[in-house]
């Protein structure tokens, strides 16, 4: 394993994420919105949720059966006289006679002074009678009110993420709708003369944007709102237009492309002289950077090469994006490389792109669980989106490492 001198020409990936951090951390105070428990799936709740009913809401059957008292069938077998059904849904208000049964459903109201439930399968009904082979307790097969949760019981806390088990609750107590936070808003422009729709004939020197796809399908999978996605040229008067359309409907607008040194950097030619901070940032791929605010929303500037881009967001935005949607954390560990890194870039922590390997007899369990090892896939360059299409995780390589040997343990982050 060979190390190097830390650089200092460039911000440390760890600077530069913090920065993005303190930029982005203002729209955790997002506006309350009521929504339809039916439609709050993937929402964080903005406030407690507690119970207006208790569940169950009233005795009744665990099971298709009979309703008795206890002391008609200490002793079985035993024939009582079938005194009625109470499907789902009755009142169920009549008593059960003493010495009779009632026959249930599931989830039927028990009659009052039934105190268990024999399962149909320890009974046979014939010509109104039933005869009880085996006798059950007092309880037994009975679901008391409130034994799931009680009225004024905290159901779901605030800050949750919705899934459906939180939505099954939320709508089993007979909530119609809940506040949660709104989503944040996210806009997408790309920049470049060279970047065509998919679908268009290519021309000599064009490529596809995927840049743009790519980047709000990123946005979606980690909780934020889409609002829209668009395409400059190297144009700034375009550029301009364009983002002022979309600082005026996104919390946090996400550019790609004409950040860097050359020339036609329509981002930065705009951005910079409103006060965004553009440079270097001491990683492969993702170098060029840019920050800003404008209009008091926040604009983070990626490179434009599509691994870079992509790689840009995984490391700077996807974690707080997630914190701010109230989503797991990334999932971090460390794993052994198959085969060695030869070389990683002097004074950049590197961030390759890699695939879990798994033993044969752990193909049926998670794969982030039981992982053996990874191996590097594709290469470095930062063109290289489709092999990018293979990768589990991203393999960090410090600043201070220059090669690795295979076997050496290296920390991964979950695609």
């Amino acid at each position: 394993m060979k190390h190097r001198p830390a650089s200092v020409s460039a911000r440390s990936v760890d600077d530069y994420r913090d920065n993005i951090e303190r930029v982005l951390r203002p729209l955790a105070a997002r506006a309350v919105e009521s929504v339809a428990v039916s439609r709050a799936l993937g929402k964080q709740l903005a406030e407690d949720v507690r119970s207006p009913i208790d569940l169950p809401v009233f005795r009744n059957s665990a099971m298709d059966g009979y309703a008795v008292r206890a002391e008609s069938v200490l002793v079985a077998p035993v024939t009582l006289p079938l005194a009625g059904v109470v499907a789902a849904g009755a009142a169920g208000r009549t008593p059960l006679p003493h010495g009779a049964a009632v026959k249930v459903m599931t989830g039927a109201p028990l009659p009052p002074g039934a105190d268990c439930v024999v399962p149909v399968e320890d009974a046979q009904a014939a010509d109104n009678a039933v005869t009880i082979e085996r006798g059950r307790s007092a309880g037994e097969f009975v679901r008391e009110p409130g034994t799931d949760v009680r009225t004024g019981d905290l159901l779901v806390r605030a800050g949750t993420t919705l899934a459906p088990r939180h939505i099954a609750a939320l709508a089993a107590v007979g909530l119609a709708t809940v506040a949660v936070f709104g989503a944040v808003r996210g806009a997408v422009i790309t920049t470049g003369d060279e970047l065509v729709a998919a679908g268009a004939a290519l021309r000599p020197g064009q490529i596809y944007n995927s840049n743009g796809v790519a980047l709000a399908a990123a946005l979606a999978a980690n909780g934020v709102e889409v609002v829209s996605v668009a395409h400059s040229p190297d144009d700034p008067a375009r550029f301009r237009a364009l983002l002022s359309a979309a600082t005026k409907a996104a919390d946090v607008v996400f550019t790609s492309g004409g950040v860097s040194k050359g020339d036609f950097e329509v981002v930065k030619e705009v951005l910079e002289p409103l006060g965004g901070q553009f440079g270097s940032v001491a990683m492969q791929p993702g170098g060029p950077q840019g920050l800003s605010v404008v209009e008091g929303v926040p604009v983070l500037s990626f490179p434009g090469n599509p691994v870079s881009t992509m790689v840009s967001f995984e490391v700077f935005a996807r974690p707080v994006l997630r914190h701010l949607a109230g989503l797991p954390e990334v999932d971090c560990y460390e794993l052994p490389l198959l085969t060695a890194v030869p070389r990683s870039p002097e004074g950049k922590r590197q961030f390759l792109r890699g695939k879990l390997v798994r033993a044969q007899s752990d193909e049926s369990r998670p794969l982030h669980r039981h992982p053996k090892a990874v191996e590097v896939v594709s290469g470095a360059g930062s063109h290289l989106v489709a092999g990018m299409a293979g990768a589990d995780v991203l393999i960090d390589v410090p600043a201070e490492i220059t090669a690795l040997p295979a076997g050496a343990l290296v920390r991964v982050w979950s695609l």
